[in-house]
């Protein structure tokens, strides 16, 4: 029978391959795969060793260039002052095994992060239960930011964690949308979490370590690239129950985070805008080609990433008029009464109706009794209401 070790013992097996994989951190940038597949037949220490020139065991993918790259690299890396860096910046970082690493971001395989530099105090793990994805255009358009904002506000009233990128346009309003309404947002990062980018959103990127979480896979002190966001997004698509894209243009990042969702059996979800508009186009065709699910608030958004039975939109419908609950032969014979003054007698409305002059005789007197009609001598005519 195994027996669990005592903490001091475990976290003593823990740091050396907390330690390891910060060094693999700086190694290779996000997602490497062919890192990931040496992962999963060796420890994060043995892999450092092997790096560093001891035996490198039969890879067919580590080829002599990625190695040497792998080399040139550790050179640099200090892995105790990456890991003082984001403990001074009140941050700390978790590794798969910890009981705070979200075993959702397991699907990606190969390509799951190394590790995650992760600033704030909640719980990682935890948050991403109930979280959803609020991601589109960087330039955004007012009716966009309006609607991300509103969006994010409903899912943190409701309890949901919203999750997003921290950049410009659609990601800031969905950030600033959950802060307001007092809920939890995480912020996914291109860079390390103690890199404000971009630095017009350095007092969101604080207010986002403060009251919910920041994290990267990327050590203390990088700065994003291109690649980088879009490596980003696979992380933003995995951690999540869903993804949301509220603006896109047809080649924007946002959608290879809808893709990256839809391919990991997550929900994807898109907000509709106007037809004219070029930042809508992307979710639009990403609606039409049937990978993502239209809605229109957070009720709509939680019935289909929330629990079967208890997060039901309520039904829409158009306000229910008192004509509307009328018999057909009711409506059929009021449908038939002129809007004129004279009105019109019963023989009339027989032709009209196609009903026999005795069941609109009978159908007036109904009506007559509901508000809708009178008799003016031998004619019918509609009451007039102020």
């Amino acid at each position: 029978m195994n027996h669990p070790q005592p903490p001091s013992q475990s976290a003593s097996r823990t740091e050396p391959e907390r330690c390891a994989r910060a060094v693999l951190s700086r190694l290779s940038e996000p997602g490497d795969a062919v890192l990931g597949r040496w992962l999963s037949q060796l420890d994060a220490a043995d892999v450092v060793q092997a790096i560093r020139g001891g035996p490198v065991p039969d890879h067919p993918e580590l080829d002599a260039g990625r190695l040497a790259g792998y080399r040139a690299r550790l050179a640099d890396v200090d892995p105790a002052d990456d890991l003082e860096r984001v403990r001074v910046a009140g941050g700390r970082f978790i590794i798969p095994g910890d009981m705070e690493w979200p075993s959702q971001l397991d699907d990606l395989g190969d390509g799951r992060p190394i590790g995650l530099w992760v600033a704030g105090t909640g719980s990682l793990r935890l948050l991403a239960l109930r979280s959803v994805a609020v991601v589109g255009s960087r330039a955004c358009t007012a009716y966009g930011a309006y609607v991300a904002g509103e969006l994010s506000a409903q899912l943190a009233e409701r309890g949901w964690v919203v999750v997003s990128g921290a950049a410009y346009g659609i990601d800031a309003s969905a950030h600033r949308g959950a802060l307001a309404a007092g809920g939890m947002t995480m912020g996914v990062l291109a860079c390390g979490v103690d890199v404000a980018y971009p630095r017009g959103n350095a007092e969101l990127i604080r207010r986002i370590a403060a009251q919910g979480l920041l994290l990267s896979e990327l050590p203390p002190g990088e700065h994003p690239n291109r690649f980088r966001f879009v490596l980003r997004n696979r992380v933003i698509a995995a951690l999540t129950r869903g993804t949301v894209v509220v603006e896109a243009a047809m080649r924007s990042g946002a959608l290879s985070t809808a893709r990256r969702a839809r391919d990991l059996n997550r929900y994807t979800m898109g907000v509709a805008g106007p037809v004219t508009s070029e930042l809508s186009a992307g979710v639009h065709a990403l609606i039409r080609s049937g990978g993502a699910t239209l809605v229109t608030d957070a009720a709509e958004v939680a019935e289909l990433i929330g629990a079967i039975g208890d997060d039901l939109a309520p039904q829409r419908s158009g306000p229910v008029l008192p004509r509307d609950l009328l018999e057909p032969a009711v409506a059929q014979v009021l449908e038939a009464v002129p809007a004129t003054a004279e009105g019109a007698p019963v023989e009339r409305l027989a032709r009209q109706s196609g009903l026999s002059p005795d069941e609109v005789l009978q159908r007036l007197y109904e009506l007559g009794s509901l508000g809708y009609v009178e008799r003016h001598g031998a004619h019918w005519r509609l009451v007039r209401r102020r």
